[in-house]
């Protein structure tokens, strides 16, 4: 979805963002159709469960092309303010190739994780080891808008959307 010309350009596709493959904490998510679990490093399991298991099935639903709108919007932090962000970066080409791995999971506090995943496309990755930040939001483990927000500052040539700056 966000991601899809990343492979040509390195850039998410969607409505703003680029990507690099820099290691700054550019939280954004990832829909793996992946090989490796992610460890679980979790001092605290928050959510009454296994945290590290909901925050990376919920950041691969988020990635995933083949998830609604309407539940990608429920799994990302502030989910409302980026649902015409969202709904447009389906449409860009290769949308429905790119994906992302979920690497690693370290629950960090009740309610903050560090989720280090890879962005495929075509299931080769484009971008490696980015870091990202998982919330817990009313008693759900989401892809965190700042993780979001990177992803789309990438992809819009390192200008971040007005849908951030109101959300920060």
């Amino acid at each position: 979805m966000l991601l899809c010309a990343l492979g040509t350009s390195v850039a998410a596709c969607g409505s703003s963002g680029s990507s690099s493959s820099s290691s700054t904490p550019s939280p954004s998510a990832s829909s793996t159709s992946a090989s490796a679990a992610p460890s679980t490093a979790s001092p605290s399991a928050a959510s009454g469960g296994n945290a590290v298991a909901e925050i990376t099935a919920n950041w691969i639903a988020f990635f995933d092309p083949k998830t609604p709108t309407a539940k990608r919007v429920s799994v990302l932090q502030n989910g409302s303010a980026f649902a015409s962000e969202i709904q447009s970066s389906a449409s860009f080409p290769g949308a429905s190739s790119a994906s992302a791995k979920v690497t690693k999971v370290t629950v960090t506090s009740a309610t903050q994780a560090i989720v280090i995943y890879n962005i495929l496309l075509l299931g080769s990755p484009v971008l490696s080891n980015q870091k990202g930040v998982a919330v817990l939001e009313g008693g759900t483990w989401k892809v965190g808008d700042a993780s979001f927000c990177s992803l789309l500052t990438l992809e819009n040539s390192g200008k971040p959307p007005a849908v951030c700056k109101s959300v920060a």
